[in-house]
């Protein structure tokens, strides 16, 4: 078993980097009467922010779909036929890139508390993944062993670093309850983390469910933020599981 940053072997064989349209434009705003000064900020970046006019073109609904895709030329997460579990999935970027990647003799189930357009191909379930059913109708519609689980979800932000930290770290905890349960041999868990010190009790955890575990930050995160992704792959499955 392994802990270390990045990992494979480069991306997909035939894949190649995101190829951004435009010609490097920057597009001003300017402040308007009642709008913050942080207000204007965030919609300059969203602007001038590559990722979300790609987003647009390809037909995501956020950029977020893109770190998925880097982490799935990373690491190969997405096999063909293969069945995904896609936590935190609203606004469906994800599940989108999973549709596209897997094609049409996988499942892939995505759920999120908020609500979400249809995803062709995808099954869409509108649930607290708290809420004691939520993992067996998870399990109902996955009918069978999961492949691959994936979490991108995140509690309300309060504002409190520390708080924020460990409320995050407390779902991955639940994820990955969830994944010892559904995952076949040599299955794959992907999470997101946020350094604070608090997700070394999830590490040790993943050292001894998995072969290797590794950290990436895809270039579609920014670069300012604290999340990161720990992927675990190999997945030993006891017999007791």
């Amino acid at each position: 078993m392994s802990t270390k940053k990045g990992g494979g072997k480069g991306g997909k064989k035939g894949s190649q980097a995101i190829r951004f349209s435009g010609r490097g434009l920057t597009t001003r705003v300017m402040t308007a009467k009642g709008r913050k000064l942080s207000s204007t900020r965030w919609l300059q970046r969203q602007l001038n922010d590559p990722y979300v006019a790609e987003a647009k073109r390809r037909g995501y609904p956020s950029r977020a779909a893109f770190k998925l895709i880097e982490l799935d030329d990373k690491f190969h997460l997405l096999k063909r036929s293969g069945r995904v579990v896609d936590l935190g999935a609203a606004p469906g970027g994800w599940t989108q890139v999973c549709v596209e990647r897997i094609g049409p003799k996988g499942r892939i189930i995505a759920l999120d508390i908020n609500e979400m357009a249809p995803v062709p191909g995808a099954t869409v379930i509108t649930c607290d993944f708290l809420e004691p059913e939520a993992p067996a109708l998870l399990k109902d519609a996955l009918d069978g062993p999961a492949d691959l689980v994936l979490t991108d979800m995140a509690a309300p932000v309060t504002g409190h670093a520390g708080t924020d930290h460990l409320r995050i770290m407390g779902l991955c905890e639940v994820a990955l309850d969830f994944a010892e349960e559904v995952l076949s041999p040599g299955g794959t868990f992907v999470a997101k983390v946020f350094q604070g010190g608090a997700e070394h009790g999830l590490l040790s955890r993943l050292k001894q469910s998995f072969k290797t575990v590794r950290h990436a930050k895809p270039p579609a995160s920014r670069a300012g933020s604290a999340e990161m992704y720990v992927v675990a792959q190999g997945f030993r499955a006891g017999p007791d599981r």
